[in-house]
This record gives C-alpha cells, structure tokens and sequence, in this order.
C-alpha cells in the first residue's frame, strides 16, 4: 500500500477512536502528578498560581472549541466517529486563520492537564504523541475533503496554516452565532476540564494529607455538572 493510503487509511481509524486519547493522558498525567505525593513523600509541586495558569491554557483550548462549534455550519464532523461528513468549506471565522481549530482546541485543553504534571518529560512526549496522532486524522480528513471540493478545497487550503493561526487572515464568519447548539455541545468538554482539575488538586491535596483545596476548580467543577445535569434532563423531556 503506498505511504498517502496507508496515512490516509491509519488517519480514518484513529478518528473513529479519537475519543480514547484523553483518557490515556489523563491516567498517565495522574500517575506521575501523585508518584512524587506517594512515593517520596512531597508535597504538591504546583501551587495555587500555577495551577491557575494550567486551567488558562486549557480553558483557552475550550474557547477555540466553543466558537467553532458556535459558527459551525450543519453536517460537518464534529463529535460523530464513524466517518468524516461535510457539505460545505468552511472558510471564514477561525476557518479563515487556521485549517484544524477544533484540533488546536483540543490540543490545547489537554496541554493544560499535561502541564499541570510540572513534568517537562510527560509534557513534551504529550506534544509528541498528539502530533503523531491528529497529524494522521489531518491528513485524513483534508484528503476526504480535497475529493469531495476539489479546487474550491485547495484555493482555501493553500492559503490557511494547518495548525498555527495566523490572525492576519481573519473574516468575519458568514453565520450567526448558535450559542444553543455551542453550550449543548461544548457542555462535555467543560464539565471534563473542570472535573480534570479538581479531582487532581483533591486527590493530591487529600495524599498529601492538606486541606488547602483550590476551591475555584471545586466551584467550577459544581457548576459544569450542574449545567450538564440540566441540559441532559431538558433533552430528555424534549424526546
């Protein structure tokens, strides 16, 4: 099989299975933020000012998810992983700066965690591995869309970086803001992020046997599933 199909085939099968990455992170993530706390008997390395900087770079990520799916237009992939689907090229809002937003996002959300460890190693591998497994879900998802646009998907493609923006290139994005359809979607990732951060801060603190808790990450962790509690019970009535 030639290397292109070969890439192509690895990137398809990786996006039915993209789901699964995070939850690697978070459990190695988690080893090595505790095995300082377990095993050599030290306090929390990150401190409340850090930790905060930790949830910004990943509530940043959330941001960029958020305004993606606000001004996304009807039947593009998003969250579905049995194949890639798209009606349209989307070319104006974040799409006009940056080919894979929705990546960059997620990159971003899960660099926080990653950072959160204060482990230079885990958190240059992390940048590594995601590289190598979004660069073939990328490559992937841009064949599926250079066969079905064509000329109308290279005029665009060639001219927006694959992954770092460049905000020189903005327009404004051509639909209204859903901000029904960005919360109901988005409302996983948020709960995820906040629930991330609190429970390392608690289960490190209670190791450690502290009670100095980071109660910022426990209000917004309350929060998240409060929001997902009731969004989940509206959609529910309204079957």
């Amino acid at each position: 099989m030639a290397l292109k199909e070969d890439m192509r085939n690895q990137g398809n099968w990786l996006f039915k299975y993209r789901s699964y990455l995070p939850l690697i992170i978070i459990v190695v993530g988690l080893f090595i933020y505790l095995y300082p706390i377990i095993a050599l008997g030290q306090k929390p390395m990150q401190g409340y000012l850090y930790s905060l900087i930790c949830f910004g770079v990943g509530l940043i990520g959330f941001f960029i998810r958020f305004h993606v799916v606000g001004y996304a237009a009807e039947n593009t992939s998003g969250k579905n992983t049995a194949e890639q689907k798209a009606d349209t090229v989307n070319s104006t809002g974040i799409y006009s700066i940056v080919r894979h937003p929705l990546y960059l996002g997620n990159f971003l959300m899960w660099l926080g965690a990653a950072l959160l460890t204060a482990n230079i190693w885990f958190i240059l591998i992390f940048c590594l591995l995601y590289w190598i497994y979004y660069e073939r879900i990328m490559y992937a998802e841009e064949a599926y869309l250079r066969d079905k646009f064509g000329e109308r998907y290279l005029d665009w493609a060639n001219t927006v970086p694959t992954f770092i923006p460049n905000i020189n290139k903005y327009q404004k994005p051509l639909l209204p803001f859903n901000w029904m359809k960005a919360i109901k979607s988005e409302k996983n990732s948020f709960a995820a992020l906040c629930l991330i951060f609190c429970l390392f801060d608690i289960i490190g603190k209670l190791l450690a046997k502290e009670t100095n808790f980071n109660y910022v990450f426990i209000f917004l962790a309350v929060a998240s599933l409060l929001i997902y509690a009731v969004l989940k019970v509206q959609k529910i009535r309204n079957k």
